[in-house]
């Protein structure tokens, strides 16, 4: 917060320093974990384990989906507002 609240050459090139780090330690963890995905799918597949090796693949071809939650109240209306919700 200190780098941005008084902006100069050396502040910004140091936020941008952290920021690439972080940005390489993400991609690597990434990398790590697909990699150990693939490795576990490779096993199951020579285990002929066929129902996890299905689902990891389509795990793989879908990406990250996410769910939404649906709230109704005491009648099975839809709740929108946060306020009723809570």
């Amino acid at each position: 917060m200190q780098w941005l609240q008084h902006p100069n050459q050396s502040s910004v090139d140091n936020l941008n320093n952290v920021r690439h780090k972080a940005n390489r330690n993400i991609m690597n963890k990434k990398k790590e974990y697909l990699k150990a995905k693939i490795d576990e799918l490779e096993t199951n597949s020579k285990l002929k384990i066929l129902e996890t090796c299905y689902r990891g693949i389509s795990d793989f071809k879908k990406g990250y989906q996410p769910s939404t939650t649906v709230v109704r109240d005491e009648k099975g209306d839809l709740v929108a507002d946060c306020h009723s919700i809570l």
